[in-house]
């Protein structure tokens, strides 16, 4: 019997780890999160550390280790690595199923030695970012917040990794990514670093302060209170 279901996809225990498999008759694989997998150590190792697009955008200099909100964590793969570059991170997944799978990959990192530093720099909520965002005051409240949206679907959708179409299909589209983006601004953070694909509008078509490139994507700042 699944662990639990939504929209009939199932979590299944399989080789000690959660996976989050799809109805019978859709053509998508299961997925699971595993910071402990080989490629993505290797992303950490060769990720090009504070010099990487990722850590200029979050203002990661002069030995700044910020606080931050991974505001939509998806799999947890930025947050991870803004961990392991030694923030201390808040992931919020508002997918019960997302936020299952991200619970059961940080359970095994913690068992892991080379990741057992990062994934302890962690702390999970489930639920929506911006309900969090009025709770976290004072020590707790973020410097940065690090917004990555669901992409919106391509035109072929063939070319979308199956990760990315499990993804949509358990959690939708963030249609209300625009007013995360208004939540955030209404704090007392830092910047606020918003991921978007190469060739799209900014957010809400709100101008950043200036923006990190690299081939596929760009990392949109917007600067606060930053000092």
């Amino acid at each position: 019997m699944p662990d639990k279901a939504d929209n009939n996809f199932s979590l299944l225990s399989s080789s000690g780890r959660l996976e989050l498999h799809p109805p019978k008759g859709i053509l998508l694989q299961p997925i699971s999160v595993d910071f402990a997998g080989p490629s993505f150590k290797y992303r950490l190792r060769r990720g090009g550390g504070r010099r990487q697009p990722l850590a200029r955008a979050l203002g990661l200099k002069h030995g700044a280790s910020p606080l931050v909100l991974d505001a939509a964590a998806g799999l947890g793969r930025d947050g991870f690595i803004i961990a392991a570059l030694g923030c201390r991170v808040i992931m919020c997944e508002r997918s019960p199923l997302i936020h299952a799978l991200l619970a059961d990959g940080l359970r095994r990192a913690l068992e892991d030695k080379e990741l057992a530093q990062a994934a302890g720099r962690i702390r999970l909520y489930e639920g929506d970012s911006r309900i969090l965002l009025s709770r976290l005051v004072g020590d707790e409240a973020p410097q940065v917040i690090y917004l990555d949206p669901m992409f919106p679907p391509r035109r072929k959708s063939a070319l979308v990794k199956n990760e990315m179409r499990v993804l949509q299909a358990v959690a939708g589209e963030d249609s209300d990514s625009t007013e995360l983006l208004d939540a955030a601004a209404r704090t007392d953070c830092q910047r606020i670093v918003c991921k978007r694909p190469a060739g799209a509008a900014p957010l809400s078509d709100r101008r950043p302060d200036f923006a990190v490139k690299t081939p596929k994507h760009r990392f949109d700042v917007y600067l606060h209170n930053d000092s």
